[in-house]
């Protein structure tokens, strides 16, 4: 996909700080001086083009409850519909394949750590599979910002 310049500005200025308001994009689109329709249409295209996985906010999980990655051995027959049910549960993202014996990891959040624990139980109950257990013992911020500017 080429990308046009209104996705530029769009990505440059909005991978973080996305408005906290009633109408975030209408308050993006004043800040690109563009419509908000222009503003939905780029998001559409970008996300259509598998340029853009999701519009969300990013939590400090030990504020907002508790997490713990968890990964699962899986056998290849069933990946995909072991991943769909691990998908089903709203508590799940990042879940992402991986090259190795552990191969489906994902991110299980929840309020506290006794519905993490809850929710581990029922998915090894459900998909017969011992999930790897993995909570964060000490956190490290990586700015994962990619500006892309004109470089395109």
């Amino acid at each position: 996909m080429q990308i046009d310049a209104l996705s530029r500005r769009l990505i440059d200025r909005f991978q973080h700080g996305m408005p906290l308001c009633a109408e975030p994009y209408r308050a993006m689109a004043e800040a690109l001086d563009c419509s908000e329709n222009e503003v939905l249409d780029c998001l559409e295209r970008l996300e259509h083009a598998g340029s853009l996985s999701r519009i969300g906010p990013v939590f400090e999980h030990s504020r907002a409850g508790a997490s713990t990655l968890v990964a699962l051995a899986v056998p290849d027959a069933r990946l995909e519909s072991v991943a769909e049910h691990i998908n089903s549960f709203p508590e799940v993202n990042h879940n992402y394949l991986r090259e190795h014996h552990y191969n489906l990891w994902f991110v299980i959040t929840g309020p506290d750590r006794a519905h993490v624990d809850a929710l581990l139980a029922r998915i090894e109950t459900e998909t017969g599979l011992t999930p790897l257990d993995l909570p964060m013992q000490a956190a490290y911020r990586i700015d994962l910002g990619f500006p892309i500017g004109d470089a395109l």
